[in-house]
């Protein structure tokens, strides 16, 4: 279990070039699985959960190359199915994370079967499968639940008859992965698949370009309403990953809490939607320069009320909504601000548990409920102290390395593998800005 070792209270200063979109690439790289073609991605982040998920599709048989730095060609020419019953997928690697249940519906369209053990990933409440489970069911598949002495639990899909046939499906909830598992497999399935309330994320809407370049027929890409023409077909093609929208904003969250300038590189305005304004709201100074974000040294940032004069509210929602993994970003920012805020989580039931670390650095923090947390900032005037602290996933995990930066006083952040699924080589690059953090394994 590694740890950092981290002595806060330091403002930064200098220049960072985003990662490659996690999320993204977890869903290009099970798109490849639907051609035996080569597939070219770049801008692939370096890290733990696409790691994994590399692991699992070399160990399918997909012949993997890497070209450089985050570029690596995919060739899935000759696939062995039986993997997914073997105990190392189920144990190793199926569970590991939550993005492994997206090779079902490529798998599933081109094999006719799959088995997917319950995904893994970040502990932050009961997360559904219905919207996977029920989309694939939908198009033709059988599913059958099995909980056996070998394995926990796990599913065996197989297709009704030869193929999967596409018809209307109107999801219950706008999952992300979901939508991607069902337009994945509806592009290799008999006839119109149409889609209502659809996730619409930026990550959708490039996997959608990239099936789309390969041979798929989609339309509505933007929208909540997907029309997907099945081919029998798909060919190879080049795919260049987004920056991260949600490392940009955890960038610009400790800019504003170390009271630091820092310049964010190349972000892509155009796909970071809402995000840039909701940081304006609590008062940071934001500047477009071209297509780089300058956050310039703020001693003092005053967050906005609402225009009846009302406490500002800010919460997640299905895109162009506010995505869920800034809210704990948001949480530490409001910490310093000058003035109040109110934080609904209504996504997930326990992502915000981890505040009573906060509170313990000295974060004045009321816990009203799991989904909503209101923060009295401290300006600036009182600051956090130095914690021993445990990062549970990823987004609470690079919130407490945040705040371990701007407390006066040592830092101890244990099982930063967490981190690491997320955060390509993290400490490192917060080093080049001048930050006093020390890895120890």
């Amino acid at each position: 279990m590694g740890i950092f070792k981290i002595k806060g209270g330091k403002s930064l200063k200098g220049k960072i070039t985003p990662q490659g979109s996690k999320n993204e690439s977890l869903q290009i790289l099970c798109a490849s699985l639907l051609t035996s073609d080569k597939i070219r991605i770049k801008n692939i982040p370096e890290i733990g959960d696409v790691t994994c998920l590399i692991k699992i599709i070399k160990n399918l048989g997909v012949i993997v190359e890497k070209n450089g730095t985050g570029d690596y060609t995919f060739q899935s020419k000759d696939i062995n199915i039986e993997y997914l019953k073997t105990k190392s997928f189920h144990k190793k690697y199926g569970n590991s994370i939550r993005g492994s249940i997206m090779i079902a519906g490529p798998i599933l369209t081109r094999f006719k079967k799959v088995w997917i053990p319950i995904p893994g990933g970040d502990r932050i409440g009961r997360r559904r499968l219905d919207a996977h489970l029920n989309g694939l069911k939908s198009l033709g598949a059988d599913i059958i639940h099995q909980n056996e002495g070998e394995y926990d639990e796990y599913f065996y899909l197989k297709t009704r008859k030869k193929i999967l046939i596409g018809r209307y499906i109107l999801m219950e909830e706008a999952s992300i992965t979901g939508t991607a598992n069902i337009i994945m497999a509806a592009t290799l399935a008999k006839g119109v698949t149409i889609i209502y309330n659809a996730a619409c994320e930026p990550y959708i809407q490039q996997l959608c370009n990239f099936l789309n370049k390969i041979g798929a027929k989609i339309t509505g890409i933007g929208t909540n309403l997907i029309k997907v023409i099945g081919v029998k077909q798909l060919k190879g093609g080049t795919h260049t990953i987004l920056p991260d929208m949600v490392e940009i904003g955890s960038w610009i969250g400790l800019a504003a809490v170390t009271s630091s300038e820092i310049r964010i590189k190349n972000v892509n305005w155009s796909n970071l939607g809402i995000i840039p304004n909701i940081f304006k709201k609590m008062g940071i100074k934001i500047k477009k320069e071209e297509n780089d974000i300058f956050i310039p040294a703020q001693k003092s940032y005053e967050i906005k009320k609402l225009l009846n004069n009302a406490i500002l509210t800010i919460s997640d929602a299905p895109w162009p909504g506010l995505t869920p993994d800034l809210l704990s970003i948001l949480i530490v920012v409001a910490t310093q601000a000058k003035g109040s805020v109110l934080i609904h989580q209504k996504m997930f039931e326990s992502r915000l548990f981890f505040v009573d670390k906060l509170i313990e650095m000295g974060a004045q923090i009321i816990l009203c409920d799991p989904h909503r947390a209101t923060i009295i900032g401290l300006n600036h005037q009182s600051y956090l102290r130095g914690a021993i602290l445990n990062s549970p996933d990823i987004r609470a995990g690079i919130s407490l390395l945040i705040a371990a930066l701007s407390a006066k006083g040592i830092s101890i952040i244990k099982n930063v593998e967490q981190i690491d699924r997320g955060y390509e080589n993290i400490d490192e690059r917060l080093r080049k800005l001048g930050a006093k953090i020390l890895r120890i394994k």
